[in-house]
């Protein structure tokens, strides 16, 4: 990129587009306020520049600056494309900006780009479940001139992740578009939210029979929090076994909240070792690995634990104690 900052400050004359590409090659290589700096330089700027600009900043977690630009591209009489809302709602989401959000929407429908584009209907579901407003996410999906498998996979998702488990496993039966691997996802995950597990087992077994597809880790990590969380955990350590895939810490996670849970303290030990092996750097497994010793009256692991943590330099994190 340096070279690529070499060329662009040599260039006599340099038009929007070249500017724009700046920007976005900053943004891409991860130097947002090397891209900040010359969208800040920028004397004429287009819908495509505020719209990368936001979204570079959105990328890297810099929510708050991003909804301050957008808020200055309003104010500077920019008007608005699919792009920019696709862009600016998940922000909205993330800060909780109802208001915007919904005003958003009016935006949307006044200006025609929710009947005409599908992705500004999927943003505004993920949007209004983002925020727990289940009743317009369902307004807006209703309202929805066309649906796309991703407005039917945000309405399952989003209603697992408000615990409306039962009504997302309807919307999947309902569904008018073919499934994808996502929607299996977000399926799984309802099954895991209501515990359901026959219908998790088949679920999984229809995906991969009728629609050939493999499971991925995120469908694993559901079943094993399906299985977990209904206290089936010999099983779900029996399904990481079976994994055509490594186990990431996401997996190990999930079975070791339901050992703790349901009081299975020797197979609780067996899985944060195995998070220690994959996260060596993060103190919370040694914490806990220490608390699941302390529970099980074995002192002296618990004092070896410390040891390991001393040795490695690893500080506890804050809110976090083993048991003394």
């Amino acid at each position: 990129m340096g070279d690529a900052k070499r060329v662009f400050d040599m260039m006599p004359v340099k038009d929007v587009v070249v500017w724009n590409m700046m920007i976005r090659g900053s943004c891409k290589e991860g130097n947002v306020d090397m891209g900040f700096h010359v969208f800040q330089q920028m004397r004429e700027r287009s819908n495509v520049s505020w719209n990368i600009m936001i979204g570079g900043l959105a990328q890297s977690g810099r929510d708050v600056v991003a909804l301050e630009v957008f808020k200055q591209m309003l104010d500077e009489g920019f008007e608005l494309d699919d792009a920019s809302l696709v862009t600016v709602l998940p922000v909205c989401a993330r800060l909780g900006a109802s208001e915007l959000g919904s005003w958003i929407h009016s935006y949307a429908d006044s200006r025609g780009l929710f009947q005409k584009f599908v992705q500004v209907g999927n943003s505004l579901l993920d949007f209004y479940h983002k925020c727990g407003d289940l009743e317009m996410a369902w307004r807006t999906f209703d309202k929805m001139p066309k649906k796309s498998v991703v407005s039917w996979n945000t309405m399952i998702s989003g209603l697992a992740y408000n615990g409306q488990g039962k009504l997302g496993l309807e919307m999947f039966e309902r569904m008018s578009v073919d499934p994808n691997d996502a929607t299996f996802v977000g399926a799984l995950a309802c099954c895991a939210h209501t515990g359901m597990v026959p219908k998790g087992l088949e679920l999984l077994f229809f995906m991969t029979e009728k629609y050939k597809i493999k499971p991925r880790l995120e469908h694993y990590g559901c079943m094993v929090d399906l299985l977990g969380r209904t206290g089936c955990v010999k099983e779900a350590l029996e399904l990481i076994k079976g994994m055509p895939m490594m186990p990431n810490a996401a997996i190990w996670g999930a079975l070791l909240s339901a050992c703790r849970v349901h009081g299975h303290l020797e197979l609780a030990e067996h899985a944060v070792k195995k998070l220690i092996h994959l996260e060596p750097w993060n103190s919370g497994n040694y914490v806990l690995l220490s608390n699941i010793y302390a529970e099980q009256g074995k002192w002296d692991q618990v004092e070896k634990a410390r040891v390991i943590m001393r040795g490695k330099c690893i500080l506890k994190v804050p809110g976090q104690s083993t048991i003394q």
